[in-house]
């Protein structure tokens, strides 16, 4: 194990100069040996070392070596879990590119995936590669840091998912970087991310660089990750936001969670009253001797999108103070407007990231690609952001979900935030509606706490209690379950059905 020394130099010595996907769990093997990698929930799950993970991923390269081709894209349709990052991993040990895809995705949305592609192998069970033998160091594949080693599937909220080409620069070199956050200070983390998901994706190779071990929940339940956590002592916790209100709503206030040193969340803004509760229920620190807890646990929610290889921006709240959204090393961020110029400071503008991990365009889709890179390099993400005081962001929404009513800007976020601060109010989803006279109006979907009861009228007096008038929605629909993607991102685009 690597004791005292900098986090980033760290960091370098554990990646290389030239980090490659193919090869990074035999590198950080000769580091950690047997030191634990992952267990995975159940009685079937995965329990691996660091030497025994760098040996299953090379014997599942040479199954994939001896069906493929140099450069071939394969597609990985295999159930949640390690070995889908395992074998993401063996793709590129083999020379290929590697294309995970998640398993709850329907049958029409992965054949898409498998013809965009042009795969020339389709991979349904880890079973079918997993060799006698591994190709060993020798037979590796070798790659470039700026070859590209997967194509990762945008959600596909609007439109059909578009495959983001990622290289190993990105996929390795900045997610490593991420273990130099917090997050290695952890002895165990608990996480349910989808793994072909981005954020879920890189966070595992932060654990692994980091030397921290990963108790992963293959499909995840709230009572299950409180059990874990409660039972196992767990020092970190990674998810989404959907992921803390389904904790919430299971009581994780009524279980013993002070073990808990980090808190983080991905993939979608978290809600400020979550984060702090959240807190309230992890520690700072354990006395020695006595074994009294004391202090609140930090929360980092993190920023990225598949177009930049997962994070590239935090907000880190301390026990006492929160800070604004900054970005990682090694990224750019700025606010532009129409023009693509830098917006004042307290004016909002699209926020655009120059980032090693920027991807190198959409596989098949040059258009795409041009819209989204600018001939800079900077990486226009659709997302609207304040700017603050030197180069500090406030996140204020995506662009699309910008209401124009009768003359004003409404963010959505911003009134989606007030509304879930009703004490009845479990999640809310607002839009905007087409009307003759102002244009849109704002409208609510939301979803109520167990046993409340709301009405519509209710609600929406409440809320003029609350923001400006234009900030309002005029018309609210409740919903038990909010429609969602496959990253447990709200669809919005389903939700105007609603009010027809």
């Amino acid at each position: 194990m690597i004791t005292a020394m900098g986090a980033m130099d760290r960091i370098r010595m554990l990646i290389g100069d030239e980090p490659t996907l193919g090869r990074l769990l035999e590198r950080l093997a000769s580091i950690h040996g047997d030191d634990p990698l992952v267990e995975e929930a159940g009685d079937r799950g995965l329990r691996l070392s660091y030497r025994e993970g760098a040996e299953r991923v090379d014997r599942m390269a040479a199954g994939i070596a001896a069906k493929i081709e140099p450069g071939d894209r394969v597609v990985l349709n295999v159930p949640n879990g390690y070995d889908l990052f395992l074998l993401c991993q063996a793709a590129c040990r083999a020379g290929g590119v590697a294309v995970p895809v998640n398993d709850k995705m329907r049958a029409a949305e992965i054949e898409h995936v498998v013809d965009d592609s042009g795969a020339a192998l389709v991979i349904t069970d880890s079973a079918d590669v997993l060799a006698d033998e591994g190709l060993g160091d020798e037979r590796a594949m070798t790659a470039h840091a700026d070859d590209v080693a997967g194509i990762f599937y945008t959600s596909g909220t609007t439109g059909l998912p578009k495959g983001a080409r990622l290289t190993h620069q990105a996929l390795v070199g900045t997610s490593a970087r991420m273990a130099a956050l917090p997050v290695r200070l952890a002895r165990e983390a608990v996480t349910g991310m989808p793994v072909a998901h981005i954020a879920g994706f890189t966070i595992l190779v932060a654990a692994m660089c980091g030397g921290v071990p990963v108790y992963l929940l293959r499909a995840f339940r709230p009572t299950d990750a409180l059990d874990a956590i409660e039972s196992r002592r767990a020092t970190a916790f990674v998810g989404v936001p959907t992921m803390y209100r389904m904790m919430d709503e299971a009581g994780a206030a009524d279980r013993d969670l002070r073990s808990i040193r980090m808190w983080a969340s991905g993939a979608d803004a978290m809600p400020d009253d979550l984060v702090k509760k959240f807190q309230r229920m992890g520690a700072t620190v354990t006395l020695p001797l006595v074994g009294v807890d004391l202090g609140e646990a930090i929360f980092v929610d993190g920023y990225g999108m598949v177009e930049l290889a997962g994070g590239v921006a935090t907000r880190v709240s301390l026990p006492r103070v929160t800070l604004p959204l900054m970005p990682l090393p090694g990224n750019s961020m700025k606010a532009v407007d129409e023009a693509g110029n830098e917006v004042g400071v307290g004016e909002v503008g699209e926020l655009v990231v120059k980032s090693r991990g920027a991807l190198k365009g959409y596989h098949g889709n040059d258009q795409a690609s041009h819209e989204v890179l600018t001939e800079e390099g900077w990486v226009r993400t659709g997302d609207l952001a304040r700017r603050g005081p030197f180069g500090l962001m406030t996140l204020a929404g995506r662009m699309k979900h910008v209401i124009k009513h009768g003359g004003y800007s409404v963010f959505a976020v911003e009134v989606e935030t007030q509304l879930a601060r009703h004490p009845d109010v479990a999640e809310a989803a607002v839009i905007g509606l087409p009307d003759d006279r102002k244009g849109e109006v704002p409208a609510a979907v939301v979803r109520l706490r167990p046993g409340a009861s709301l009405t519509e009228d209710a609600l929406i007096a409440w809320a003029k209690e609350q923001m400006a008038d234009y900030k309002v929605p005029t018309r609210v629909a409740f919903v038990d379950e909010l429609p969602r993607t496959g990253t447990d991102k709200i669809q919005k685009d389903a939700l105007p059905d609603l009010f027809d």
